[in-house]
């Protein structure tokens, strides 16, 4: 079995066939992958994305780490169930489940079940999505996203591209989002009082003359917004305008 092989086995193990699953009958493990995949998401919620070793989870469970590796090979494996898991976690509607009517409204509310899913997972910001663990999880999401674009009158290639460019804004925007919540968190410092603290640019060394732009919005009031307010409007007005775009090709 190659290293793809036993990921996706590992990915998919609440759902296989019965019959496959009925072939490791024998003698009742002290543990199954759903609880140390349950352990490491719990470490690393409450202290970090390196709290979730495979030392740290086989202390956590209370068992030897080498009996951890019998279960899951790897930190780079239970880390990919980890992230499938939270992914799940979203449980957005499946197919023949009740959504909402509008198809704004159910990219809203793929907006909001991620954007949650960061906040209550804000290591996830640390994981890179280029290459994504293929799992359940990952296709929930992208099978409800391209249900709700198939809606419209798009082809299939427009309906796939428009589906990856929503996810690909809301997934980056709540994962800069969750960073921003890591930082204050190892900071302690809120973002208000970082910029508080370089009061000092504004009145030293920021030059109206090479800054006009600038210059006149402020005096216009435009900068008089919170960082984070600034960030919470900044991101609904890009997806409304990229769903506007989306909806004109549809015409």
């Amino acid at each position: 079995m190659t290293q793809a092989d036993r990921n996706l086995a590992l990915l998919w193990r609440n759902h296989r066939p019965l019959a496959a699953a009925a072939k490791g009958a024998g003698r009742r493990p002290s543990l199954d992958v759903n609880e140390v995949v349950a352990t490491g998401i719990r470490l690393a919620d409450s202290d970090g994305l390196s709290a979730a070793s495979m030392g740290g989870v086989a202390k956590e469970l209370g068992v030897g780490t080498m009996t951890l590796y019998t279960y899951v090979p790897s930190k780079d494996e239970l880390l990919e169930l980890m992230v499938d898991q939270v992914l799940g976690e979203r449980a957005l509607p499946g197919p023949g489940e009740p959504r909402p009517d509008d198809w704004r409204a159910q990219v809203d509310l793929y907006s909001e079940r991620t954007q949650l899913m960061f906040r209550q997972h804000p290591w996830l910001s640390q994981v890179s999505p280029i290459r994504p663990p293929a799992g359940p999880g990952l296709l929930a999401g992208r099978e409800y996203l391209l249900a709700v674009v198939s809606t419209l009158n798009l082809t299939p290639h427009e309906t796939n591209t428009a589906a990856l460019a929503i996810s690909t804004y809301v997934d980056s925007a709540a994962s800069l989002q969750a960073e921003s919540l890591l930082i204050e968190r190892a900071s302690g410092q809120s973002h208000d009082a970082w910029w508080t603290d370089r009061s000092d640019l504004w009145e030293t060394y920021f030059d109206v003359e090479r800054h006009p732009t600038m210059t006149a919005i402020w005096n216009a009031g435009g900068f008089t917004a919170s960082p984070n307010d600034v960030a919470a409007e900044s991101y609904d007005y890009g997806l409304s305008r990229l769903l506007d775009g989306i909806a004109l090709k549809t015409r």
